[in-house]
């Protein structure tokens, strides 16, 4: 089991995954977005090969367009 922070909630997840992978789970995925795990941006270009690990702790901010 895994378990991560994603702003400042505690989640639970049954496998390894790549931060694509969550941000698909989240239904976040194509949209605009940025993402820091444990202090640090994650770029766009790596969200494909960043490995999630047990006690991650994620921002998730998604872009909100509007006036």
């Amino acid at each position: 089991m895994l378990e991560l922070s994603i702003n400042g909630e505690t989640r639970h997840f049954d496998a390894p995954l790549a931060l694509a992978q969550l941000l698909d789970r989240m239904e976040l995925a194509g949209k605009k977005l940025a993402v820091e795990m444990n202090g640090e941006i994650v770029p766009r270009s790596r969200h494909g090969e960043t490995a999630l690990n047990q006690g991650d702790k994620l921002e998730i901010v998604v872009a909100v367009g509007g006036g």
